[in-house]
């Protein structure tokens, strides 16, 4: 597989477990790091990024921040573990090097806001042997089809991406939360990514997700009218506006949660 099809075969697998924007980072030969945040796919600087990789700058990609997303980050996780969790689960496994451990890009059952993300992280992380030095719910991994000069130029690479096993289910993991670790959110049962993998049924989850992260609705609006535009042609207003009511409808008939005392 050539390295421009790895990049899309990674891309195309987060798209289709409902992350659809991202933020893209490299790290230069010098330290320094440039960024380019929030993108949808097909905005990333990806021509860019190349040009960048051949002068030996480190490209790395992340869930765009702000947003509750079905996906968690496992770094240095052995070969033989990685392999075994995209049998079981639906995942995407990175090979970084051919020393090392890999990155495993685990699709969740719920979509999972930052901090929720984290603790999902460190639960995992204590079972599995990943690294736990990175343990922060917006961690970035390399990109799949770029080198990683860190290990003197090899290719990173996509070696498992698996759908069909179910998605991880978290409850447990956020269940057992220390009180102080999700204080400033309560867990509480988050919104089930739907089993319709259409395009409109993933944007409906997409949607929901972004308002239980409390993103403003005019924002989810402008995402969604954006998204949804090429392939609702005149219709997409309509199809955005009617989907955001029903998203607010819906949250807005779910128990409110419990307010953090420090949030007065």
């Amino acid at each position: 597989m050539r390295a421009s099809e790895q990049t899309y075969s990674m891309l195309r697998w987060w798209e289709r477990a409902g992350v659809d924007r991202a933020d893209l980072a490299l790290r230069r030969a010098d330290g320094t790091m440039a960024w380019h945040h929030d993108r949808h796919f097909h905005a990333l600087p990806l021509s860019w990024a190349r040009a960048e990789n051949v002068r030996h700058a480190d490209i790395y990609i992340r869930p765009a921040r702000g947003v509750s997303w079905p996906l968690v980050f496992l770094d240095d996780v052995p070969a033989v573990s990685a392999a075994a969790i995209a049998r079981k689960y639906a995942a995407l496994v990175v090979r970084t090097s051919p020393a090392g451990g890999c990155h495993v890009w685990l699709q969740c059952a719920t979509p999972l806001a930052e901090d929720e993300r984290c603790h999902a992280q460190r639960w995992l992380a204590s079972r599995i042997g990943a690294d736990k030095g990175s343990i922060s719910g917006e961690h970035l991994g390399r990109l799949a089809g770029f080198r990683n000069w860190k290990r003197n130029g090899v290719w990173v690479n996509v070696i498992a991406a698996s759908e069909l096993p179910s998605p991880w289910n978290p409850t447990d993991a956020l269940s057992n939360a220390p009180a102080d670790a999700v204080a400033h959110r309560p867990v509480r049962p988050a919104i089930t990514v739907s089993s319709d993998t259409s395009p409109s049924g993933k944007e409906w989850g997409w949607v929901c997700g972004m308002l239980e992260a409390r993103l403003d609705p005019a924002l989810v609006h402008a995402r969604l009218l954006e998204q949804a535009r090429s392939r609702r042609g005149p219709d997409a207003d309509r199809y955005a506006s009617r989907t955001l009511a029903r998203a607010l409808r819906r949250r807005h008939a779910s128990p409110p949660p419990t307010r953090d005392p420090r949030e007065s």
